[in-house]
């Protein structure tokens, strides 16, 4: 293999990764979107499960049932 093919080869394989790391980045930052997303969700339901808590009143004790 002759030294401009081996540098043509190497030039290949620099341009597959660089497509690679940018599919990758790509990736990465359409998921960190979506975890925004669902972390601010979560803190939206975690609001309104604080508020139904607080509705709800106090909670009834736990007993025995009678025939115990």
């Amino acid at each position: 293999m002759s030294t401009e093919d081996r540098v043509t080869e190497l030039e290949i394989r620099v341009a597959e990764q660089e497509k690679t790391i940018e599919e990758l980045s790509a990736q990465l930052a359409e998921q960190w979107v979506r975890i925004e997303a669902m972390r601010r969700r979560i803190e939206g339901l975690s609001e309104r499960f604080g508020d139904l808590e607080s509705l709800a009143g106090p909670s009834v004790p736990v007993t025995k049932p009678p025939h115990w």
